[in-house]
């Protein structure tokens, strides 16, 4: 079940935080927009009651570009980050939904129907910007 702008608790943290750099201070300086910008959103995908994936993004007219997106490892390759992304691409009406990431996510993307392709990265690490369209 699809939950639109979910309340940031510690278990949404503890989802968003598996696609974080794993440095405590900037992982809690990447969560604080979502609890002071009104302009990032939280959305979760529930199962029995219970967030079992979190996105977090930015939504501008009708494109969206996802900022972090993290799954429970008990419910990992279940199809719920898809699932979710695509409920949120129908909820809120959007046209597009972007996330650039590096290799490790760049294939879940490409699974997920998103068209992946390689971007200049300030880091000694591959980068991708991952675009879902939706045909009007």
């Amino acid at each position: 079940m699809l939950r639109l702008h979910a309340t940031p608790t510690p278990d949404t943290d503890a989802l968003l935080t598996r696609a974080m750099f794993p440095d405590p201070a900037r992982i809690q300086t990447d969560l604080q927009p979502y609890r002071t910008d009104p302009g990032w959103q939280l959305h979760t995908w529930e199962v029995a009651g219970q967030a079992v994936c979190a996105a977090g993004l930015t939504v501008h007219a009708q494109d969206g570009t996802i900022r972090h997106i993290g799954t429970h490892p008990d419910h990992a390759r279940q199809g719920h980050a898809r699932a979710l992304l695509h409920a949120l691409m129908d909820a809120l009406d959007l046209h597009t939904l972007t996330a650039d990431t590096d290799e490790d996510a760049a294939d879940f993307y490409r699974r997920s129907g998103f068209s992946v392709h390689e971007i200049p990265s300030p880091w000694d690490r591959r980068r991708y910007r991952c675009t879902l369209t939706r045909e009007r």
